[in-house]
């Protein structure tokens, strides 16, 4: 099953699709008054929240849909459906800014094989005439400042649904939260690379504030708010978002050691190139293997040749087993979390197919 197709249905995707297509027309507009290189930005933020799989906004629309009273969901109350296509969006424009952001953190050029934001100023800086440092730094403050830009869109957004004003206070807080919690994740991560070597809970503690609060977590609790929910619901919600959260991110973790390229669309060498201390490594540390191939970890001219030992030594060590039993216990956790909470069946379903998906995923 495709995590493309799991919560949301292809029309409500669509509005989704417009309503971010008309987003940045109006941002590109604006932009033209100013100058140039100004709309070249708003440009390369469009392209880059271009793609993807949508699970922020299908988790927003799936929860909103299944807990809305029927009258708000009818044709004759198109307003209110409106407002759930917005704070959707909203949620991927907070996305796309924290990848954004995350590629200058990382020092990354490229995203999905072509330059992404500070990849594509920072060559129209080189083919300007400035030296390559200097570029670099024009793309990566260019990156910053699209993201800002992002980040301040998200909450305008929300902040301008139509909406009774607890409603939209409490989803505000929701979206507060989640981004004060992915600060401290890709905090904590950039710590962990600057040589804390990082125990199982520091690792699980970043990968949900990092990753499962505004991925999983903050979109169901939010489309549940919208819906005007019981509180009981929007906290159960919470619950389970955080759960599939943490098995996603732990999946990917894998995939990104062991995936195919051809399916993930990801390289399978940058973790390692990097030195990212995921529960892999944090489970491997250590072990006789690890100890004897660990010298090439977090090296940037990491080949595939020199991946291979390290995968080896991280199988040996029985690290990978010990992580996709972790990913298999999130997701058992999550499930039972599902099936005590008292959705709607079509959500629950739903949410079902993200337990399942968590744990058997290749992309």
């Amino acid at each position: 099953m495709s995590l493309v197709a799991t919560v949301a249905t292809p029309p409500r995707q669509a509005e989704v699709e417009r309503y971010l297509g008309g987003f940045f027309d109006d941002a590109i507009v604006r932009a033209d008054a100013h100058a140039a290189d100004y709309r070249r930005l708003w440009a390369a933020a469009r392209d880059a929240a271009s793609g993807g799989k949508r699970i922020r906004p299908r988790l927003v629309l799936g929860a909103y849909d299944a807990l809305a009273p029927v009258a708000a969901r009818d044709d004759a109350e198109p307003a209110a459906a409106a407002e759930a296509v917005a704070l959707a969006a909203a949620f991927e424009l907070l996305h796309t800014a924290f990848l954004v952001h995350d590629d200058v953190i990382d020092r990354d050029l490229v995203r999905r094989g072509e330059p992404n934001v500070a990849g594509r100023f920072a060559l129209d800086a080189a083919l300007r005439g400035l030296e390559r440092e200097r570029a670099d730094a024009y793309g990566q403050a260019s990156a910053i400042l699209a993201g800002d830009l992002l980040i301040a869109a998200a909450h305008s957004v929300v902040a301008g649904l139509d909406v009774p004003v607890e409603r939209r206070r409490a989803i505000l807080a929701v979206l507060d939260e989640c981004v004060f919690a992915a600060a401290a994740g890709e905090h904590a991560d950039v710590r962990h690379a600057a040589g804390v070597r990082p125990g199982e809970a520091d690792i699980l503690a970043m990968i949900e504030d990092k990753t499962a609060c505004y991925s999983f977590s903050a979109p169901l609790r939010a489309g549940a708010l919208l819906a005007g929910a019981p509180r009981a619901t929007v906290e159960r919600l919470g619950e389970i978002g955080r759960r599939l959260g943490v098995a996603f991110q732990l999946q990917d973790d894998v995939l990104g050691v062991y995936g195919d390229e051809r399916v993930t669309g990801k390289t399978t060498l940058g973790d390692l190139r990097e030195g990212k201390e995921t529960l892999l490594i944090a489970y491997a540390r250590g072990h006789a293997a690890w100890v004897a191939a660990s010298s090439a970890f977090g090296r940037p001219d990491l080949d595939e040749a020199g991946a291979r030992p390290l995968r080896a030594a991280i199988e040996a060590s029985g690290a990978r087993a010990r992580v996709e039993s972790r990913i298999a216990e999130e997701a058992a956790a999550a499930r039972a979390a599902i099936a005590s909470a008292g959705l709607p069946t079509g959500l629950e379903t739903e949410l079902l197919g993200l337990a399942a998906e968590a744990t058997r995923r290749s992309r």
